[in-house]
Order: structure tokens, then sequence, then C-alpha cells
């Protein structure tokens, strides 16, 4: 599938004229149904946060479109490319710990890589591939390799090598360190990095060094979802084909479900961070994690991870936001880490069925509860 969204930098600006939603969605969760209107989204939920505290989640709609049940508080649901500020978190934490440094070319970190990789990549740094500015395409583009990942037996670590040689072999589609351009395929090979510097799993290091420390127990790389569990959806049917959804070795860029509450607990405290309070980083390894590098529009670009607005549909900002699908699911989150404020919304469908708008109409609606209009 190979879908994964962008920052909400862009999208956010859009006029959706929602006054009358926006003013009830604080205490309503009906704003989800209402955002589901006109659309064919069989489910959503939403977590507001406010003063660095996440209020109770918000649901609306079924799970699934075969059995129909109920959408319940507590469900695992897809990131798709929110998971990229979780890998940008272990990286800095890596970093800290000086298993990896942010100025380390890319030539020393993966040294078996270097014969077959592009001259082009060879000075690229972390910072440049987890803020879209190493000039890598989006994906790779031999889908045909990346079909065979489905069913390949080997480990994550050697499927994501197999598939980051490849993609380092080819030509850049603009120089590194110049424009951004957003790529999946950046924050794989960030990924790797980190294998090769700790000998351990990415799945096994974003478990000790971020999930584990921050009380989060809910992470699923299951990306079909088991039973009694929210499906993703696409075409109008549930999601339920092997490669409907991307394969496992995708978890850096975007393949990864987990609860709202563990999501919610993430984003506190990426904001609390800023203030010198997160468990996890340095404030400044927090505040570098969400500066927007290279060029900018207007005050927008990318940090690492993270897309960096400095007033998201028109509100008073800074924000850190994003959003994330695989084609089945869609996620938006837009966080405002000088007040603690923020809104986390997802939908089990995407474009095929309405979800992108539905999401973006209940962020809209739910961001302007807890921030105030720009100056």
């Amino acid at each position: 599938m190979i879908l994964t969204r962008r920052s909400l930098s862009a999208s956010l600006g859009l006029s959706l004229g929602l006054p009358t939603l926006a003013a009830r969605a604080a205490t309503n969760p009906s704003v989800l149904l209402e955002a589901m209107k006109d659309t064919q989204v069989p489910g959503m939920t939403a977590v507001v946060i406010r003063d660095f505290r996440a209020e109770p989640e918000q649901v609306a709609g079924i799970r699934d479109l075969v059995s129909k049940a109920p959408v319940v508080p507590g469900a695992r649901w897809h990131m798709g490319s929110n998971a990229k500020a979780l890998t940008a978190t272990l990286v800095a934490r890596l970093v800290e710990a000086g298993a990896l440094a942010w100025d380390r070319p890319l030539s020393s970190m993966l040294p078996d890589l270097l014969p077959g990789m592009n001259p082009a990549y060879r000075d690229v740094t972390l910072p440049d591939l987890l803020s879209h500015h190493a000039g890598l395409p989006e994906n790779a583009t031999n889908l045909d390799f990346f079909n065979t990942l489905y069913d390949s037996r080997a480990s994550m670590t050697d499927q994501r090598l197999s598939y980051i040689s490849r993609c380092l072999a080819e030509a850049p589609i603009g120089p590194p360190q110049a424009e951004a351009s957003y790529s999946n395929t950046g924050l794989l090979i960030a990924a790797a990095c980190a294998e090769q510097a700790t000998g351990k799993s990415y799945e096994t290091l974003i478990q000790s060094r971020l999930f584990v420390p921050l009380g989060m127990t809910g992470l699923s790389y299951d990306q079909l979802g088991g039973p009694g569990e929210p499906k993703g959806h696409i075409d109008g049917r549930v999601a339920d084909r092997p490669q409907d959804a991307n394969p496992r070795m995708f978890a850096p860029a975007g393949a990864m479900r987990m609860t709202m509450s563990d999501w919610a607990r993430f984003c506190i405290d990426q904001m609390k961070g800023e203030h010198g309070k997160g468990r996890l980083l340095k404030t400044e390894s927090y505040k570098f994690l969400h500066a927007p590098q290279g060029a900018q529009t207007d005050g927008a670009g990318w940090a690492l991870g993270w897309g960096a607005a400095p007033n998201p549909m028109k509100l008073r900002g800074p924000a850190l936001t994003h959003s994330g699908s695989d084609g089945n699911w869609y996620a938006l989150v837009c966080l405002f880490p000088q007040t603690g404020n923020g809104v986390l919304v997802v939908s089990n469908t995407a474009e095929t069925m309405g979800g992108d708008a539905a999401t973006l109409t209940a962020t809209r609606a739910l961001a302007k509860t807890v921030a105030p209009l720009a100056a």
C-alpha cells in the first residue's frame, strides 16, 4: 500500500466553515457523528488534551462494516505516519546516550551499505533523514520487491536493510540538505542506523526506550487488527487483505496501532518536554526535535518527525502537526506545546470513504476549543 500522510501545516489552513460545530465540540462527543455526515466513515475516536491532561476518549460509529459493533474507548487505532515522531524521539534518546550523533554522516553509520550507496547520500545526517531533507524519494520505486516483504521470513531488521539498500542505490530526487521532500524511506534509514548502532531491533528499542518509560502498553504491529478491534476500511469494504496495509517492517515510518491513551501519553510528554518536564529527553533535545529544519514557508516547515506550524487553522501557535494513513485509516494530531493543549483524531477509513475529510473536520472543531485565534 505504501500510503502515509504528510504534515497538517498546509491542510489545516483549509476553511471548512465550522463555527457551530466548534462551539459544541468541547463537551459534546457528537462532534464526531456530525463530522461523519455525508461520508462513508464507519467509526471515529478523538482525545482532547488540555493543560497537559488527556480528557476522556470520545468515540462514535462502528468498529467495522461486518460486525457493526459500536466503537468503544480503549481500542487500538492505526497511527500511520504519526509513528515518525516516535522514531525521531527514539533516535534522540540514542543520541543523548552516545550511541548516535546528529552530525555523523550516513556513510559512517551504515558502512556495509557504502559500496552500493549513491554518493549523494554519503554525507546525509540523521536530522536530514528525520526532516525529509535527504533528497530521498517518498518510497522505493521497485514495488515488486516491496511486495515480497509481506511473505518474508527474514527479521524486521534484515527486511529494512534489504529495502533501504535498494533505495540508497537510486538517484536522489533533489539535492540532499536542500528543499524538503517527504520521504518514508528516510525514517526507515534512521531506524536502521539505530539498529546498527545498538545491535537491537527497532521493535525492541521502541519498546524499551519509549513505551516502557511512558507506561504505554497497547502497541501492536498487527496491521489488520485482532478480534473485537476496529478494522480499517477501503473502497466500501473492510481492509482485511494482507496487501491492503504496509508490511510490518514499515513500522518506523508508519505501521503501528496503539490506544488513544497511549498516543496521548506520548504527545503530552512531547509538550512537557519543552517545559523541562519530559520523561525521555533533555529539554534542549525536545526543542531540537520540534524546530523546523531548512527552508520554511511562512514559518512552517518540517521538524524531526513532526510538521511545525506557526498558526495552524488560524489558531495561535506554534504547533506540532502531522497526519497519517496507510490508505485504510486516517489519523491527525495538532499540539500546542506552550499551553499543553492538543487534539488527536482517528477514523477507521481514509480517502476512498471520506475518512480524511471527516477527521480534518473534527480536528478543526476540537482544536478551536483549546487554542485561541491568532492575532
